[in-house]
């Protein structure tokens, strides 16, 4: 989503590389850059006004750290100043102690909201919070039919009265139903228009004033840009909001509408769609999303997403058994179908430092290679499996193995002689050693922090090279991977 508005930023990096400080002058033309960045990115005119003066406010107001170029330090006010205008810090939905916490859903139609209700309870269960949704949008045809559905996919009750029934009634109903069970969070469903009208309002207020939610949250599009931060400013002057989701991250929108929606509306981001499955809705981060901006990827999110995947017990199993040289194809299988549930190889590489760059051919490559491997291990006996050594010395097996997965023998010969580099390596880097890894995803992918491929050193998590206040440190990890 923010590829094109990273290249951009990229571009006003380049402005000031090679410059002994920054300076009234040379500051202009990458400021110039990141304005028309934030404009192609459909960020609202105000708030690119506003951000353009406050990067040179603090630009022209700082002193260069010792070790630090101009372009690192002009790229770190940047970040700062992201995460202001995005909010600085997470805002976590409520949680009424001792008492249902009432939730309201409001948006136009086709934004995604009956898809985020259902996402939005599947978080919640993640998080142990007992959940009944409420279906109240009788207008659009199959609409409860829909929450219904997505209710038995994520096992959460819905409440429903058909489509004949008021939906303030139904509304109170659900909530009263979920007091009476004593359910943690009740999940109101409306009913969205093409476009704002007064009926729509009308009916919103009624409800609102009924069940007295403790959340009223906004589904917004944000494929409509810097109009999502003016509808959901809209809501909030005639309903009162007290925060949006903005669904639809994860297509072609140019990341502008994350970046407008808080300074425009004054509600806060809680939650952002990343993909059409119920499992990806996120808790919006304004620091994260800087980084991701920047390009510097989101560690944080991308470890959260693992630890969903995997059972703490297990992980501590396959590492000793990656660094006594006893991890195998049967391991390795898992670890493909650990990662698969964990999103699209795009998406992840995207969380890592450094990786954001790779172009969609190289993905492709990377997801082609992946299904290669999965298919080649598949066509195995659980003893070749669980010992590689014997596909190295058996021609026969290779050829049996290529014929059943629909490859040659020189492709499973690859795999078996990619396989035993990469377990010899981790035994290797269990000892102390980091040596080069090979690449078992061909396009070039390999090691992510191999030559070529390797982020910068950071200063604080920054892109850039380390302050001298930290060289001794840094000169410690020459050995390793560097610092990232």
């Amino acid at each position: 989503m923010f590829d094109a508005l990273s290249d951009r930023l990229e571009a006003a990096w380049k402005k000031l590389r090679g410059q002994d400080k920054i300076s009234q002058s040379n500051i202009q033309d990458a400021l110039r850059e990141v304005r028309r960045a934030l404009l192609e990115a459909d960020v609202n005119l105000q708030v690119v006004k506003d951000f353009i003066a406050e990067v040179e406010t603090k630009a022209q107001g700082s002193e260069v750290i010792a070790g630090v170029r101009p372009d690192q330090q002009f790229i770190k006010i940047v970040y700062d100043e992201l995460v202001q205008v995005m909010g600085e810090e997470n805002v976590p939905l409520a949680e009424v102690k001792d008492k249902t916490t009432v939730v309201l859903m409001a948006g136009l139609q086709g934004t995604g909201k009956t898809t985020a209700t259902a996402k939005l309870a599947l978080h919640l269960r993640k998080l142990d919070r007992s959940c009944l949704l409420v279906a109240t949008d009788v207008y659009r045809p199959a609409a409860i039919d829909q929450l219904i559905t997505l209710g038995k996919q994520i096992n959460v009750p819905v409440f429903e009265m058909g489509s004949d029934a008021d939906p303030v009634e139904i509304a109170r109903q659900g909530v009263e139903r979920a007091k009476a069970e004593g359910i943690n969070t009740v999940i109101v469903d409306t009913a969205g228009r093409l476009q704002i009208d007064q009926d729509m309002m009308a009916e919103l207020a009624r409800i609102k004033s009924t069940i007295e939610p403790d959340e009223t949250l906004l589904v917004v599009d944000a494929m409509t840009g810097q109009e999502a931060a003016n509808l959901t400013r809209t809501f909030h002057q005639q309903i009162g909001i007290t925060g949006a989701i903005l669904t639809k991250m994860d297509g072609d929108s140019r990341g502008g509408a994350a970046l407008s929606v808080r300074q425009i509306s004054g509600a806060p981001i809680k939650f952002v769609g990343v993909g059409e499955k119920v499992e990806a809705l996120q808790p919006f981060y304004p620091d994260r999303m800087a980084s991701r901006i920047l390009g510097m990827g989101d560690v944080l999110t991308l470890v959260e997403k693992a630890q969903e995947e995997i059972d703490i017990a297990d992980a501590e199993k396959m590492q000793e058994k990656m660094l006594s040289a006893k991890f195998d194809f049967t391991d390795f299988l898992k670890q493909l179908r650990l990662m698969k549930n964990m999103g699209s190889l795009g998406g992840i590489m995207k969380l890592i430092p450094g990786m954001g760059k790779l172009s969609d051919d190289q993905l492709k490559q990377g997801e082609t290679q992946l299904k290669r491997c999965e298919a080649m291990i598949n066509s195995m006996t659980k003893q070749e499996r669980k010992d590689p050594e014997l596909l190295s010395s058996s021609p026969s097996r290779r050829r049996r193995i290529a014929s059943g997965s629909g490859y040659k023998e020189s492709d499973v010969s690859k795999l078996v002689a990619d396989f035993q580099k990469m377990r010899s390596l981790m035994q290797q880097m269990g000892q102390g050693n980091f040596p080069g890894m090979p690449g078992m995803f061909g396009g070039g992918m390999g090691n992510p922090l191999a030559a070529g491929n390797r982020p910068a050193p950071g200063w604080r998590g920054y892109p850039g090279g380390a302050p001298a206040a930290k060289k001794k440190k840094k000169e410690k990890k020459k050995k390793g991977f560097g610092t990232l």
